[in-house]
């Protein structure tokens, strides 16, 4: 995994226990880290009582654009709406088509939905989970406006090919990057390698808030201005209303909260990674490369792991589900059925088969827990059950896992 540390052998003996559950996510234990400074930050917002846009979301935003690199930051209520006010601001809508991927969530299909286009599925490469790129261009037609790529999981799409396609053909590339923020592609980050990207603050991502928020990322200044009039009924001020936008504002709330935690951001990236590595460690130690399959990083990626997705074959994935939950081990599968199969989308004409990949993906996929706070202990007990399920075991002790932080 490029730039990842190495995570050493070492006989100190940790401390955690090794028989309590372990959650796909606790972040209870992430707040406990923060509760000093997000708190008075909360409680002065109160006293304040501004909660509708104004500073907070404001200062929110011009931080959110340094980090990520963006001349422009605009806040909205949902990673669902980013995409939305996205398409709706590069002027997609009926007759349109938008390519994107099937294995992602509904959000990805439904929002291009939401503004009268159809999306037009490619399959996906079976080693990153991403769109494969190579298929785009036999999708592209007359009728295609936009390409939506998805950095699944938290790595980015293989974007340059994506983009001499667009430029190629005339075309808005919009990211779904509701899992992937702060993750890097050639020294960028997600939401500057497309025309907008588009952020999602749902608590269990890598930057969670105390509810739903969403964010949109363009270094466009015009689309950047028409995105901040969409947001609210497209009224450009004293209520003159210059076409039919969305309710969609980033609560002050919200932003205040994200702001404590995006300062955190780059340290819970980097544990995330440590984990990433960990898992490898105890994964082969457990003899199991061969059964289970690890996240592949691509060389161009800085992958931050929303999700810490592992193949295991389709015919044993129920067992090892069964497993891992009997011995109270978290997990979960991300997803289930391809977007392409939804009953909502059977209009589209798709049948089973279409997208081999992506099926197969659904069939095999296992998301172990990855959060930052996990630590050694749990790790070992995830792995634990992962190895019963295939009728062996993690044969070296706990107290051979320490996390030593070296450069790769």
């Amino acid at each position: 995994m490029a730039n990842d540390s190495i995570l050493s052998i070492s006989s100190t003996t940790p401390t955690p226990e090794t028989t309590t559950p372990v959650p796909m996510i606790d972040l209870s234990e992430q707040y406990e880290s923060i509760r000093e400074e997000v708190e008075p930050a909360m409680l002065s917002l109160l006293a304040s009582q501004k909660f509708v846009l104004g500073e907070a979301v404001a200062e929110f935003e011009t931080q959110l654009a340094e980090q990520i690199d963006a001349r422009h930051a605009i806040g909205c209520a949902s990673g669902t709406d980013a995409l939305i006010l996205a398409l709706m601001a590069l002027d997609v809508g009926p007759g349109d088509e938008v390519i994107t991927t099937p294995f992602s969530f509904f959000a990805t299909a439904s929002s291009i939905v939401r503004v009268g286009a159809t999306p037009v599925f490619v399959d996906i490469d079976p080693d990153t989970f991403n769109l494969d790129v190579e298929q785009v261009e036999e999708a592209i037609t007359d009728r295609t406006a936009a390409i939506m790529p998805v950095h699944l999981f938290g790595q980015c799409c293989e974007m340059d090919r994506l983009w001499r396609l667009a430029v190629e053909y005339g075309l808005s590339i919009v990211e779904d990057a509701a899992q992937a923020i702060g993750a890097g592609y050639r020294g960028r980050q997600a939401g500057v390698l497309g025309s907008i990207g588009c952020f999602s603050f749902f608590p269990t991502k890598n930057l969670g808030g105390a509810g739903d928020g969403g964010l949109l990322t363009t270094d466009d200044a015009e689309l950047a201005a028409r995105l901040r009039q969409l947001r609210v009924h497209g009224d450009v001020g004293r209520y003159e209303h210059l076409e039919v936008g969305l309710n969609s504002r980033l609560d002050a709330l919200q932003a205040t909260y994200l702001a404590v935690k995006a300062r955190r951001l780059a340290g819970w990236h980097d544990a995330r990674r440590h984990n990433a590595v960990r898992y490898a460690q105890m994964i082969a130690a457990a003899d199991l490369i061969d059964d289970v399959d690890l996240p592949l990083c691509h060389d161009d990626c800085e992958h931050v792991y929303n999700q810490f997705a592992v193949r295991v074959e389709a015919a044993r994935r129920d067992e090892t589900l069964t497993v891992l939950r009997t011995r109270d081990v978290g997990c979960a599968v991300y997803y289930p059925k391809p977007l392409h199969l939804q009953p909502c989308f059977e209009y589209l004409g798709y049948e089973a088969g279409d997208f081999p990949e992506a099926e197969l993906a659904c069939r095999e996929v296992i998301a172990l827990p990855i959060y930052p706070e996990l630590g050694v202990a749990r790790q070992y007990r995830v792995v634990q059950a992962l190895a019963e399920s295939f009728g062996t075991e993690l044969a070296a002790p706990l107290s051979h896992f320490r996390e030593e932080r070296r450069a790769a």
